[in-house]
């Protein structure tokens, strides 16, 4: 089946969806709306500030070590409370270790398959401590990463109905560049910490199970997120122990990742600056990789997100992309259905320059504007909105 032939598909299938469907009159209230209506801006920017406190949370340091911990508390305080960790091993690799999309000879090109297009500015690592004038900050950050353990939290929704399936919906917690990391990836932490408070509520439950995810090492190449795929794909499914009714691993029937969803400036003006103001334009970005062996699904779930934003969302639009890259949810795209939620589009824009903070010491909480915060929480009703609806949530008491 061609792209262009599932295009057409998914225009037909979501027309007579549930996404697209308008309540007749005098219908009971959306369960799933109400659910929506528990995200809070101040909630959102509140959990973005705490995270903040243990600066770039950069692998292998105790400030990291000290963000995981931080994490899995909340999240038991929110009723997850069986949280779990993934233990691997890393060692640095020859290079960068990014694993990105390496050189080519064409300047055009951008990562994921984009083109680059308008003015461009530089998107490089920032190194240098002097370069962070907060005196706190830079000390804060100065212990280096070391190699060896790592670990990873995540918390689970048991769905009723089907406990042996589950979409994973997640997010990276550390960061670099001698910030504050609030934006890449606070801001996409604290949406999936957000939305496992909100289905942790003991009125609501699920018929698929949802996995919360945080995972660790993605700044050097996407290394939590890889760990945890090679661990745990083969145990999909499996019934452990046997007769127990419980899945330690549910069938992977789609990934999210969230990374960057704050910042929607627009593109460099001719001097190399961004502008100071959201663009009227702004939206929220979901993509999926056209060239990835399950395409074709994701693009389909990437429209599902998509219709969610149309129902749910407050303020922003979604537009879907086939160009995702450089992100979590790379290592799970030829094993199920995925695509990833952000602020801009990964190649052609965040790589090109949009996003003036990423892996600068810009990146802390104060740089942000409510609009901007607004942003995230905007991608934070539409995930909830589309898993909401994807794994079959309930609210007790609604009809």
């Amino acid at each position: 089946m061609s792209l262009q032939t599932v295009r057409i598909f998914v225009l037909c299938f979501c027309a007579g969806s549930a996404f697209a469907q308008e309540k007749p009159s005098g219908a009971p209230p959306d369960p799933i709306a109400s659910m929506v209506g528990r995200l809070d801006l101040e909630r959102y920017k509140a959990t973005i500030k705490g995270l903040t406190q243990f600066g770039d949370r950069r692998q292998g340091t105790d400030r990291n070590r000290a963000a995981i911990d931080w994490i899995e508390a909340k999240l038991k305080s929110y009723g997850c409370t069986n949280t779990e960790r993934v233990h691997y091993d890393y060692q640095p690799p020859a290079g960068n270790g990014r694993g990105g999309a390496g050189n080519n000879a064409d300047p055009n090109a951008g990562p994921g398959g984009s083109r680059r297009r308008g003015y461009r500015i530089v998107d490089a690592v920032n190194n240098d401590p002097l370069k962070q004038p907060d005196v706190t900050l830079r000390e804060l950050n100065s212990q280096p990463s070391t190699p060896g353990p790592r670990e990873e939290v995540y918390c689970t929704k048991i769905g009723t109905a089907h406990p042996e399936e589950m979409y994973i919906v997640a997010a990276h917690m550390d960061g670099q560049g001698w910030g504050e990391a609030a934006n890449d990836d606070g801001s996409g932490t604290a949406l999936v910490m957000e939305l496992a408070r909100i289905f942790s509520s003991p009125d609501v439950t699920t018929e698929r199970s949802i996995r919360f995810a945080l995972w660790n090492n993605e700044e050097t190449g996407l290394s939590g997120a890889r760990a945890y795929a090679e661990q745990r794909k083969d145990l999909q499914g499996i019934e452990s122990p046997a007769g127990s009714g419980l899945y330690p691993e549910p069938k992977w029937l789609g990934m999210i990742q969230h990374d960057m969803m704050l910042f929607d400036h627009g593109m460099p003006l001719p001097d190399g600056t961004i502008p100071k103001k959201q663009r009227p334009e702004a939206d929220i970005n979901i993509e999926y990789q056209a060239t990835s062996k399950l395409a074709d699904a994701a693009m389909i779930l990437a429209h599902k997100f998509q219709l969610a934003d149309d129902k749910y969302a407050s303020d922003y639009p979604a537009n879907v992309g086939p160009h995702m890259t450089n992100t979590d949810s790379t290592p799970f795209m030829d094993l199920t259905p995925a695509i990833s939620v952000r602020e801009d589009e990964r190649g052609a824009q965040l790589g090109n320059g949009w996003d003036p903070q990423h892996h600068q010491p810009t990146d802390v909480y104060a740089t942000y504007s409510d609009d901007d915060f607004r942003l995230g929480l905007n991608a934070a009703q539409t995930t909830l909105g589309a898993i909401a609806q994807l794994a079959g949530a309930k609210v007790t008491g609604s009809k």
